[in-house]
């Protein structure tokens, strides 16, 4: 089960990225160029929330399955001494935990703004704050933090 997860993360991750940075894209775009919130816009902005919720709920699972994590929360001290644990027993899911609440609360705030050019600016603003975050919480395969090969 824990490889399985761990793919399924993985795989996910480039959704919830892709997702990410037309939805960012697409407000950019929009608020910029004053155009209408079209439909389009708004399934965006609902999916890149969805997907980031289904990449959450697996990453919780793997966290309970995952052995680096239950490693750490059994010798804390010692593992708090060496950044690869450290990363994936709390940064990684602190972060990415951040980032997601982040991402909903400008979906949530975006879809309830009364005006286009808000909609745009809020999920523009909102979302671009949480990729930065992801990007920085991902352990990429050049991360001075974890890394990890692109699919696993």
């Amino acid at each position: 089960m824990y490889q399985a997860l761990t793919f399924g993360h993985s795989v996910v991750r480039w959704l919830v990225l892709l997702s990410l940075l037309y939805s960012i894209y697409r407000a950019y775009r929009g608020y910029f160029q004053n155009l209408n919130f079209s439909k389009h816009d708004n399934r965006v902005r609902h999916w890149t929330a969805t997907l980031a919720h289904i990449q959450l709920l697996i990453g919780i699972l793997l966290y309970t399955q995952s052995p680096i994590v239950s490693y750490f929360w059994k010798h804390t001290d010692e593992a708090l001494e060496h950044i690869d644990t450290t990363f994936f027993g709390l940064i990684h899911m602190v972060l990415m935990l951040l980032a997601i609440v982040l991402l909903t609360i400008g979906s949530a705030l975006a879809k309830r703004k009364p005006s286009d050019r808000e909609k745009f600016k809020t999920q523009l603003l909102w979302f671009s704050v949480a990729l930065t975050i992801i990007f920085i919480a991902i352990p990429w395969p050049f991360s001075p933090f974890a890394n990890r090969p692109y699919f696993r």
